[in-house]
């Protein structure tokens, strides 16, 4: 059974959507103790700002059963767009603390006035594979949908899965164990989107 956190934050029609196009129906949308503590997999979705997901985390009631389980029992964990950011440490869109489940801070996009870029980067972008990948196996070509301000920087380029750039390059999948974060919207990128979802269905 996956548990997809419901703390009132993510877009949780098109995520069941997709894990039911790759066959996956015992998909759950609880913030449940009980229903979480008996999970196979978690997943965190999330859209908006850093401290409100945190604070929305917290009113839920879910932190400590969430600790337990991913890094107690190490249940397989996949943060999406705000989601992934809330693993780790600080942001520097607020002043709340993250889950720090990974060593990594989340820092806003700076151009400069001569830069062309927009904040948010916004639309499809490829990414490229760099560390061991449990969620993506080959080094081919793959873009994914993104709507973000802010990026997850590393301190351990160990736990960086996969880059993409928007006048940086930046990190867009992390992975630590059995934690994983993925900065795009899966949910909103089609073929590879379900690619991603079916492999994680199966770790």
């Amino acid at each position: 059974m996956i548990a997809i956190i419901d703390y009132g934050i993510g877009n949780i029609a098109s995520i069941v959507n997709m894990f039911k196009r790759v066959g996956v129906r015992d998909v759950v949308f609880t913030k449940d103790i009980d229903v979480i503590g008996k999970c196979d997999k978690i997943l965190l979705p999330g859209v908006g700002s850093f401290d409100n997901g945190m604070q929305h985390l917290k009113n839920a009631g879910v932190i400590d059963i969430l600790n337990k389980r991913v890094l107690v029992d190490k249940v397989p964990v996949l943060g999406i767009c705000l989601g992934m950011q809330l693993l780790t440490k600080r942001s520097d869109e607020g002043s709340e603390p993250g889950l720090g489940w990974i060593d990594a801070e989340t820092l806003r996009f700076e151009f400069g006035p001569e830069s062309a870029l927009n904040i948010p980067h916004m639309g499809w972008n490829y990414i490229t594979l760099k560390n061991g990948n449990n969620l993506l196996f080959e080094k081919k070509p793959r873009k994914f949908y993104f709507v973000h301000s802010y990026y997850v920087k590393c301190k351990n380029e160990n736990d960086v899965m996969a880059t993409a750039n928007y006048g940086i390059e930046f990190t867009c999948m992390i992975n630590k164990d059995n934690i994983y974060g993925a900065q795009f919207h899966p949910e909103k990128s089609h073929k590879f989107g379900m690619e991603l979802f079916e492999n994680f269905s199966k770790l």
